[in-house]
């Protein structure tokens, strides 16, 4: 089952049939340890619609109210070594190899809803970067009592020139207006999803692709249930949160997100978020 949030509503996908769900609480809709079986229940209840192709071109929202999103890093391979790269001359790279084998995974606190857009709207860099990229992260869709419920795609900009002068930058790197997308739905279901499951990114510039790669998800270190329990540990989600799960693709040092730049990040079973660098 795919949920999305339009202007107008919800719309539900299930077994090829289309489904809009009118005067619903997106924070207490989606904070909902049994959201399938409920929202499978209500849509029982309606008849298809026929135009939820051009709602959801024309009025998707980033799936999010007012949960709070959160991130995780180096829980790939990959990471460890992209971050301990860019890093090396400040000397912090030791850091990097740390957490990727320490018991607590590194989480911080990504964005507000505010600073956050859905599929095709404009992320942004920092104005006093040199050196950005987007890092495209299979996202976690959590309910207040900790369980997952839901996946979506995330983009966490990055600012790998500030992060990399000095670690303790990390928040200004990361967290700022426009700094996030997620989207375009939630892959709701009980199941986990595919080990096969592949994360790919493709960025074009000027009409023609300047990056593309992907990823397995299998290639993740940390149990998806532990990366949960630490962020609830000491925190209180009142209406759920959302919890990227890291990046496995990291550009090479020679690349450089620039204006204009098209981002397409496409999730196995899940869909594509597309968003434009501002």
């Amino acid at each position: 089952m795919k949920i999305y949030k339009i202007k107008s509503g919800i719309v539900v996908v299930e077994n090829n049939n289309s489904y809009l769900l009118e005067n619903e609480d997106w924070d207490i809709f989606i904070n909902d340890d049994n959201l399938l079986v409920n929202t499978q229940s209500k849509i029982d209840r309606l008849e298809p619609i026929t135009n939820a192709a051009d709602l959801i071109k024309n009025e998707v929202l980033a799936p999010v109210g007012n949960q709070e999103i959160w991130a995780s890093g180096v829980t790939y391979y990959n990471s460890k070594l992209g971050r301990e790269e860019e890093s090396k001359e400040a000397g912090g790279s030791s850091f990097y190899s740390k957490v990727y084998v320490a018991d607590r995974p590194e989480l911080f606190f990504k964005a507000t809803p505010y600073r956050t857009v859905g599929s095709g709207g404009q992320v942004r860099k920092r104005s006093d970067s040199t050196w950005d990229v987007p890092e495209p992260e299979l996202t976690l869709v959590i309910t207040s009592t900790g369980k997952i419920i839901g996946y979506t795609i995330g983009n966490d900009m990055s600012s790998r020139s500030i992060e990399g002068e000095n670690p303790l930058y990390l928040p200004q790197a990361k967290t700022y207006d426009g700094c996030a997308a997620v989207g375009p739905c939630i892959l709701v279901t009980n199941d986990a999803l595919p080990a096969v499951t592949k994360i790919h990114l493709k960025i074009n510039r000027n009409g023609g692709s300047v990056f593309e790669d992907s990823i397995g998800i299998d290639q993740i270190k940390r149990k998806f249930e532990d990366l949960v329990h630490y962020l609830y540990l000491e925190c209180s989600f009142p209406q759920g949160s959302l919890l990227m799960t890291g990046t496995g693709i990291v550009p090479s040092t020679d690349f450089n997100l620039a204006s204009g730049d098209e981002i397409i990040i496409t999730i196995d079973g899940i869909g594509t978020l597309h968003n434009t660098v501002a």
